[in-house]
């Protein structure tokens, strides 16, 4: 039966995968507005916490934002900075584009641990008519999988649980002195007339 499993059959994997974000750019930019450069902090600040510090600053070469592009690099180096990053971990770079009449995004990117299905969802490399073996069909629990892949927040979840957070000891101790002393440890719920429901 364990042939048949489709925790086996669509395992879940974690790999480190760049985490990418863009920055469009018209030609005449000059400075990021305040939402781009806090969105980039914030950019900075998951780079801090779910990388390994460092961030790809790639900017475009030849096409038509590219004065731009390279007048606003050394802000984004700074809204990066803000977010947590030191300098010496800002790696930039420049890209080539073929076509000097388009403009290209900034594109920032580290490297970070996702969890995926080694391979897509939605196969079906057999028929699905019943057979008599009574087994599952070959893409059975694969979009579970997939979609529980999407949601952890951190990968590495899966393969340990995080440590336990130390305990409250003044809680404790004031809800060993009620309980001692025989008052209520718990909220106070009432029902019925004169119940009242909480506003917030």
């Amino acid at each position: 039966m364990a042939d048949f499993d489709y925790q086996k059959r669509h395992p879940i994997i974690l790999s480190e995968e760049p985490e990418n974000f863009d920055i469009p750019l018209a030609g005449g930019t000059r400075n990021l507005n305040r939402q781009v450069s806090s969105t980039i902090l914030a950019f900075g600040q998951q780079a801090r916490e779910e990388g390994n510090g460092y961030v790809e600053v790639l900017v475009p070469r030849g096409s038509a934002n590219e004065a731009a592009a390279k007048a606003v690099t050394p802000q984004i180096r700074s809204a990066l900075k803000k977010g947590g990053v030191s300098p010496s971990k800002v790696v930039v770079r420049t890209y080539p584009v073929n076509d000097s009449y388009v403009s290209a995004p900034i594109r920032l990117s580290f490297a970070r641990m996702k969890a995926k299905v080694p391979h897509r969802c939605g196969q079906w490399p057999e028929n699905v008519v019943s057979g008599p073996e009574n087994t599952d069909m070959d893409n059975f629990g694969c979009a579970t999988q997939a979609n529980l892949a999407a949601m952890v927040d951190n990968p590495a979840d899966l393969l340990t649980p995080r440590a336990e957070s130390p305990v409250d000891a003044e809680q404790r101790r004031s809800l060993n002195e009620k309980y001692r002393t025989g008052a209520i440890t718990a909220g106070d719920y009432k029902e019925g007339v004169g119940a009242r429901v909480s506003s917030f």
